[in-house]
């Protein structure tokens, strides 16, 4: 497939591309270590415009497509995986289901905070004891006059403790299986909201993640999202979006993991010769840039598939499982070439060797995309 990119995409590469080259790539260590929500990144990428990139103007957003969407994340998450998974959440899965469900009346109030940045979007179905089985969530509803009431714990939830709006999930009856399920457009000034522990994780450290506590959270029904009952097709919906978002960001840190490679080989001599004549370094290097070629081909066909309104899903799956499973080879090349200088904390390839693995795993891992994808394979019973 033949990826034209208009000058508009061009732009917004290239800016995303110098975000990252000059304030990312510099500050991405330290967010690391110190494990720090990285607030001025977001704050800068709100001003550039970049956290509205699929919201329409009307609404103060770019009113840009998901092509759009990835060339922007593969930088950023180039520079920063943390950063990038911020921005990832935020338009894949808050800007794109609301605007794909959400009523006028929820458009207006929301999107133009969403676009301006002044309220940053969160994504919570994850549960302590389900994660991947989304229609088994145990958070209850229960409709009372012009209000639901919510009840029930989130876990693993990127940008819990500093979104202003979040879509959740929630059951009318666990009977019901993904019949029962219910979203819902939720602030985090709602009555019984409440932000749970803080995860300490193996990487993207600088992201912010958490548990979220519902306690007879009040919610007006007005912040139905959808029908009753659409809770689980609005969820399975936007993974096929987030799973192109999170096979953007496993492009962008495999990226990084062959610039750092290539800069460091450079530099380099091994029994008298430069390390890139060696042609166990080469190939590998020729290995990883063809690959990564790949991967970045099978996420641009998925993002202008579902730009087209057209069926989606098994490509988003290929696009995360191929990526994400890339990204680790590419990690472990990178501190292998590396060698012992890859080993000590704030080595930027130890840091990449750490984010590159939570992409096999959110959205969906990678048995969950091969199950998928297989399901597109084999014949359906049209019984």
């Amino acid at each position: 497939m033949l990826l034209h990119l208009t000058q508009t995409h061009q732009q917004l590469q290239e800016t995303a591309r110098e975000f990252a080259d000059k304030i990312l790539i510099p500050s991405a260590d330290r967010c690391d270590r110190a494990e720090e929500y990285p607030a001025e990144n977001v704050a800068k990428l709100a001003e550039l415009g970049f956290l509205g990139i699929l919201i329409p103007e009307q609404f103060g957003g770019a009113g840009l497509d998901n092509v759009a969407l990835s060339l922007a994340l593969e930088e950023i998450n180039r520079g920063c995986a943390s950063t990038g998974v911020t921005l990832s959440v935020h338009n894949s899965l808050l800007s794109n289901p609301l605007l794909n469900f959400g009523t006028p009346e929820q458009h207006e109030r929301y999107l133009p905070k969403l676009a301006s940045g002044e309220w940053l979007g969160a994504y919570a179905i994850t549960e302590p004891d389900y994660g991947s089985d989304a229609a088994s969530i145990e958070t209850s509803c229960r409709r009372e006059g012009d209000e639901y009431i919510l009840n029930g714990t989130k876990a693993w939830i990127t940008n819990g403790s500093h979104a202003g709006v979040i879509i959740t999930f929630a059951t009318l009856d666990p009977s019901l299986g993904p019949k029962g399920v219910c979203a819902f457009v939720i602030e985090s000034t709602f009555p019984g909201f409440q932000v749970g522990k803080k995860e300490k994780k193996l990487g993207i450290r600088g992201s912010d993640t958490v548990q979220l506590v519902f306690d007879e959270m009040r919610v007006p029904a007005a912040n139905l999202l959808g029908e009753e009952g659409e809770g689980f097709k609005i969820a399975m919906h936007t993974l096929d979006g987030g799973r192109i978002g999170i096979a953007t960001q496993a492009v962008g840190i495999a990226q990084a993991c062959l610039d750092a490679t290539v800069a460091f080989a450079g530099t380099k001599t091994q029994f008298g010769r430069p390390l890139p004549a060696s042609q166990l370094v080469a190939h590998r290097v020729a290995d990883m840039a063809t690959e990564i070629e790949a991967a970045r081909l099978l996420v641009m066909r998925a993002a202008m598939l579902k730009d087209a309104g057209l069926p989606h899903g098994k490509e988003a799956s290929m696009a995360k499982l191929y990526a994400s499973e890339l990204a680790n080879r590419c990690a472990r090349t990178a501190v292998e070439i590396h060698g012992g200088a890859a080993l000590g904390r704030g080595a930027p390839v130890e840091r990449l060797l750490r984010d590159a693995k939570i992409t096999e795993i959110y959205e969906g891992t990678s048995e969950i995309q091969r199950l998928v994808i297989s399901r597109h394979c084999f014949p359906r019973d049209k019984k």
